[in-house]
């Protein structure tokens, strides 16, 4: 099922892409507008993404096997890596062309047509983003909260351009300048977002500890079910996808049975699959004597 759910998104989101793609270069065909090509522009980026997304979660969703135990699911953070380059790349774009309209100016023409156009691509970029971010949510997939996200700023962006250029519609023509620094604007913004998603990228392909507030609740669970005598130290996770690996050394009384052992191992891994989900848990079970002979 969230195999399904996730691939479906996928599906959604470049199907979305092409359709406001059509719209937006439309709308800059009719206006002129270079702020209407960077939003244009970004749409292009859109479509790259979703389908490096469809090709990562196309992979994530492959289960273990002998060459990869741990399943495939990094496969996510590679995607949301090369949308972060992408949109870097687009935002060098943008801030180049509307460079370029600064030291060139041009007329624009026929917004009121154009800023429609413009607002139907946004109010479909939007719907499906919201779809998506309820899937990721649901899923926990950072490969289409990273789409999402994108489709998001992107409705942002385009209620801006729009919001500019209504006003140039109705001002003299000295405030036609506003398009290239509308243009520049956009750029600069979708540089913090390609930014971001490069560092969450980097964060789970170096294997970076879970979120302190899941450590803590970690701690608080493993807590709870530590009778006298036992404890646990060289505690570790990290994510990998949607899933989460836990490990740990858990110090029992030297005459404890293997079964009582096992049967506490159960009990912590249970309540930890409670607490958070779609976890791995490793212990290490070690007599508590042997812990505190090496430590002193």
């Amino acid at each position: 099922m969230r195999n399904r759910d996730i691939l479906r998104m996928a599906w959604l989101s470049i199907a979305t892409s092409l359709a406001t793609l059509a719209l937006k270069f439309g709308a800059w065909y009719l206006t002129g507008s270079v702020s209407l090509f960077s939003d244009a522009a970004e749409s292009v980026v859109n479509l790259a993404a979703g389908l490096i997304a469809l090709a990562a979660l196309t992979v994530a969703s492959r289960p273990a096997d002998a060459t990869h135990a741990y399943g495939h699911d990094k496969a996510e953070y590679f995607s949301s890596g090369a949308e972060g380059s992408l949109i870097l790349v687009a935002a060098a774009s943008i801030i180049y062309a509307a460079a370029g309209r600064f030291l060139h100016p041009v007329a624009l023409e026929h917004l009121g047509p154009g800023l429609a156009v413009s607002l139907a691509a946004a109010g479909l970029n939007f719907a499906t983003a919201r779809t998506m971010l309820k899937v990721s949510r649901r899923h926990d997939s950072i490969t289409l909260e990273a789409d999402a996200r994108h489709l998001l700023t992107d409705v942002w962006t385009s209620a801006g351009v729009v919001a500019g250029l209504a006003v140039v519609m109705f001002a003299p023509p000295s405030w036609q300048i506003l398009d290239p620094l509308m243009a520049a604007a956009v750029g600069l913004n979708i540089v913090f977002t390609g930014v971001g998603l490069l560092r969450r990228s980097w964060a789970g392909l170096m294997d970076a500890a879970l979120p302190p507030d899941e450590v803590g609740r970690i701690e608080l669970e493993i807590g709870k079910l530590m009778a006298p005598g036992t404890s646990f130290h060289d505690l570790r996770t990290r994510k990998s996808g949607p899933r989460r690996f836990i490990d740990f050394h858990l110090l029992v009384p030297g005459e404890s049975t293997v079964n009582d052992a096992h049967a506490l191992c159960d009990r912590i891994e249970a309540a930890l699959a409670e607490t958070l989900p779609r976890v791995a848990v490793t212990i290490h079970v070690e007599p508590t004597e042997t812990h505190l002979s090496e430590k002193s």
